[in-house]
């Protein structure tokens, strides 16, 4: 199966580590670009600025829209971040909506907030997620 994992970029070494894991199972993996960047060092996403003239300059979200697109499934590291468990932000959000569109499967890593707490958990619910807590052997 060809996986595409997102997710937020503070978690571009674990994308990377899930990634090998799942080559490891048979899969053919995908990551964001800038995961790649981030975690050699050549990218910092927390700089707004810059990362705004890089995402520009590279047609990001459109290249990581094709990712959604041209995979079988994507897995959503969902990991806590910010005091949210199961965190998902915005980009995130729009790359599961891509899939979603694409009938591609979707899976997260581990259960998202609620959806009193998080209004976004109510549309990622929507799209009726196979939640993995995990395990890898549940992306089928």
């Amino acid at each position: 199966m060809k996986i595409y994992v997102c997710g937020s970029l503070t978690f571009s070494k674990e994308m990377e580590i899930i990634g090998k894991k799942l080559e490891k199972l048979g899969h053919k993996v995908q990551i964001p670009t800038d995961a790649k960047l981030t975690i050699d060092g050549t990218h910092n996403h927390d700089d707004l600025e810059a990362d705004y003239r890089h995402c520009l300059k590279n047609d990001i979200i459109r290249n990581h829209f094709k990712f959604a697109q041209k995979c079988d499934a994507i897995l959503c590291l969902n990991h806590d971040k910010n005091g949210i468990k199961g965190y998902i932000g915005a980009a995130t959000l729009m790359e599961l909506g891509i899939a979603y569109h694409f009938h591609r499967k979707i899976f997260l890593w581990q259960e998202l907030p609620s959806q009193l707490e998080q209004r976004w958990a109510h549309e990622v619910m929507v799209m009726q997620p196979i939640v993995i807590n995990g395990n890898l052997f549940r992306i089928k």
